[in-house]
Protein backbone atom coordinates (compact mmCIF):
# COMPACT_ATOMS: atom_id res chain seq x y z
CA UNK A 1 0.00 0.00 0.00
CA UNK A 2 3.18 2.36 0.21
CA UNK A 3 4.44 1.39 -3.24
CA UNK A 4 4.08 4.44 -5.99
CA UNK A 5 1.56 3.20 -8.92
CA UNK A 6 5.01 3.50 -11.59
CA UNK A 7 6.85 1.39 -8.75
CA UNK A 8 4.21 -0.78 -9.04
CA UNK A 9 3.87 -1.61 -12.65
CA UNK A 10 7.62 -1.80 -12.47
CA UNK A 11 7.44 -4.88 -10.22
CA UNK A 12 4.38 -6.61 -12.14
CA UNK A 13 6.91 -6.22 -15.24
CA UNK A 14 9.70 -8.16 -13.23
CA UNK A 15 6.56 -10.78 -12.45
CA UNK A 16 6.03 -11.42 -16.37
CA UNK A 17 9.56 -12.08 -17.03
CA UNK A 18 10.15 -14.38 -14.49
CA UNK A 19 7.08 -15.91 -15.50
CA UNK A 20 8.38 -15.88 -19.21
CA UNK A 21 11.63 -17.51 -17.53
CA UNK A 22 10.39 -20.41 -15.84
CA UNK A 23 8.09 -21.14 -19.09
CA UNK A 24 11.45 -21.04 -21.13
CA UNK A 25 13.33 -23.01 -17.87
CA UNK A 26 10.50 -25.77 -18.49
CA UNK A 27 9.76 -26.14 -22.43
CA UNK A 28 12.94 -25.33 -23.98
CA UNK A 29 15.63 -26.87 -21.33
CA UNK A 30 13.68 -28.85 -19.47
CA UNK A 31 15.16 -27.80 -15.81
CA UNK A 32 11.70 -29.40 -14.30
CA UNK A 33 11.53 -32.08 -16.18
CA UNK A 34 13.17 -35.02 -13.71
CA UNK A 35 10.41 -37.09 -12.07
CA UNK A 36 11.18 -37.35 -8.76
CA UNK A 37 11.08 -41.15 -7.62
CA UNK A 38 13.02 -44.65 -6.67
CA UNK A 39 12.19 -48.18 -6.71
CA UNK A 40 12.21 -48.01 -3.04
CA UNK A 41 9.45 -45.55 -2.71
CA UNK A 42 6.15 -46.82 -1.86
CA UNK A 43 3.31 -45.36 -4.72
CA UNK A 44 1.28 -42.68 -3.00
CA UNK A 45 -1.48 -41.86 -4.71
CA UNK A 46 -1.84 -37.63 -5.55
CA UNK A 47 -3.73 -35.95 -2.89
CA UNK A 48 -2.24 -38.71 0.24
CA UNK A 49 -0.12 -36.08 1.68
CA UNK A 50 3.08 -36.30 3.33
CA UNK A 51 5.89 -39.10 3.70
CA UNK A 52 6.72 -39.42 6.86
CA UNK A 53 10.26 -39.84 6.09
CA UNK A 54 11.10 -40.06 9.81
CA UNK A 55 9.36 -43.17 10.15
CA UNK A 56 11.58 -44.83 7.47
CA UNK A 57 14.77 -46.76 7.94
CA UNK A 58 18.01 -44.71 8.09
CA UNK A 59 18.77 -46.41 4.53
CA UNK A 60 15.72 -45.16 3.08
CA UNK A 61 16.35 -41.21 4.03
CA UNK A 62 19.97 -41.58 3.19
CA UNK A 63 18.83 -42.64 -0.10
CA UNK A 64 15.95 -39.66 -0.16
CA UNK A 65 18.31 -37.11 0.31
CA UNK A 66 20.61 -38.43 -2.43
CA UNK A 67 17.73 -38.04 -5.04
CA UNK A 68 17.02 -34.35 -3.55
CA UNK A 69 20.63 -33.42 -4.57
CA UNK A 70 20.32 -34.78 -7.34
CA UNK A 71 17.25 -33.20 -8.36
CA UNK A 72 19.09 -29.91 -7.17
CA UNK A 73 21.49 -30.58 -8.87
CA UNK A 74 19.29 -31.05 -11.95
CA UNK A 75 17.65 -27.82 -11.57
CA UNK A 76 20.96 -26.28 -11.24
CA UNK A 77 22.04 -27.11 -13.82
CA UNK A 78 19.00 -26.29 -16.62
CA UNK A 79 19.61 -22.87 -14.85
CA UNK A 80 23.17 -22.79 -15.89
CA UNK A 81 22.34 -24.16 -19.47
CA UNK A 82 19.09 -21.73 -19.89
CA UNK A 83 22.12 -18.82 -18.75
CA UNK A 84 24.25 -19.89 -21.50
CA UNK A 85 21.63 -20.03 -24.20
CA UNK A 86 20.32 -16.35 -22.95
CA UNK A 87 24.51 -15.60 -23.49
CA UNK A 88 24.91 -16.50 -26.76
CA UNK A 89 21.76 -15.58 -28.15
CA UNK A 90 22.44 -11.97 -26.38
CA UNK A 91 26.35 -11.90 -27.80
CA UNK A 92 26.92 -13.62 -30.45
CA UNK A 93 23.61 -13.06 -32.18
CA UNK A 94 24.87 -13.20 -35.62
CA UNK A 95 26.46 -16.51 -35.33
CA UNK A 96 23.06 -18.06 -33.55
CA UNK A 97 21.20 -16.72 -36.72
CA UNK A 98 23.77 -18.49 -39.32
CA UNK A 99 23.28 -21.96 -37.93
CA UNK A 100 20.16 -21.97 -37.40
CA UNK A 101 18.66 -23.82 -40.07
CA UNK A 102 14.56 -23.21 -39.78
CA UNK A 103 12.45 -20.29 -40.84
CA UNK A 104 10.19 -18.62 -38.23
CA UNK A 105 7.50 -16.36 -39.51
CA UNK A 106 8.54 -13.77 -37.13
CA UNK A 107 12.27 -13.74 -37.83
CA UNK A 108 14.36 -11.05 -37.71
CA UNK A 109 18.07 -11.66 -37.74
CA UNK A 110 18.43 -8.05 -36.25
CA UNK A 111 17.05 -9.28 -32.96
CA UNK A 112 18.42 -11.50 -30.79
CA UNK A 113 17.05 -15.15 -31.08
CA UNK A 114 15.16 -16.47 -28.49
CA UNK A 115 16.68 -19.73 -26.20
CA UNK A 116 14.68 -22.04 -28.65
CA UNK A 117 16.32 -20.66 -31.88
CA UNK A 118 19.48 -20.72 -29.66
CA UNK A 119 19.41 -24.69 -28.61
CA UNK A 120 18.05 -25.24 -32.33
CA UNK A 121 21.18 -23.78 -33.35
CA UNK A 122 23.43 -25.03 -31.33
CA UNK A 123 21.71 -28.53 -32.20
CA UNK A 124 22.50 -28.22 -35.81
CA UNK A 125 26.37 -26.75 -35.57
CA UNK A 126 26.99 -29.78 -33.60
CA UNK A 127 28.54 -31.56 -36.07
CA UNK A 128 30.90 -29.19 -37.66
CA UNK A 129 31.78 -28.91 -34.18
CA UNK A 130 32.82 -32.55 -33.40
CA UNK A 131 34.83 -31.95 -36.40
CA UNK A 132 36.87 -29.78 -34.59
CA UNK A 133 40.49 -30.99 -34.40
CA UNK A 134 41.50 -28.60 -31.67
CA UNK A 135 38.66 -30.21 -29.47
CA UNK A 136 40.01 -33.12 -27.48
CA UNK A 137 39.49 -36.91 -28.70
CA UNK A 138 37.90 -38.47 -25.24
CA UNK A 139 35.21 -35.28 -25.62
CA UNK A 140 34.58 -35.36 -28.94
CA UNK A 141 34.36 -39.28 -28.56
CA UNK A 142 31.29 -38.53 -25.71
CA UNK A 143 29.76 -36.25 -28.03
CA UNK A 144 29.49 -37.91 -30.73
CA UNK A 145 28.29 -41.21 -28.62
CA UNK A 146 25.44 -38.92 -27.63
CA UNK A 147 24.28 -36.97 -30.50
CA UNK A 148 21.20 -37.80 -32.33
CA UNK A 149 21.30 -40.51 -35.03
CA UNK A 150 19.07 -38.25 -37.05
CA UNK A 151 21.23 -35.64 -38.10
CA UNK A 152 18.77 -34.88 -41.83
CA UNK A 153 16.31 -33.14 -38.92
CA UNK A 154 18.02 -31.64 -35.81
CA UNK A 155 15.33 -29.30 -34.96
CA UNK A 156 12.34 -31.59 -35.25
CA UNK A 157 12.15 -31.89 -31.38
CA UNK A 158 11.50 -27.81 -30.81
CA UNK A 159 8.80 -28.31 -33.42
CA UNK A 160 10.47 -25.93 -36.03
CA UNK A 161 10.86 -26.80 -39.66
CA UNK A 162 13.62 -27.88 -40.95
CA UNK A 163 15.30 -25.75 -44.12
CA UNK A 164 14.84 -27.86 -47.25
Amino acid sequence: MTLEPLEIILLYGYRFKIELGFRQAVHVVGSYAYHFWMAAMRPRRRAQGDQYLHRESQTHRDAVRRKMTVFHLHVQSGCIAQGLLQHLALNHTAQVWRHFLSWLRTMNPALPPSELVVACALRSALPEFLEDTALPQKPRMILRHHREPNSASLCNDCGLETAA
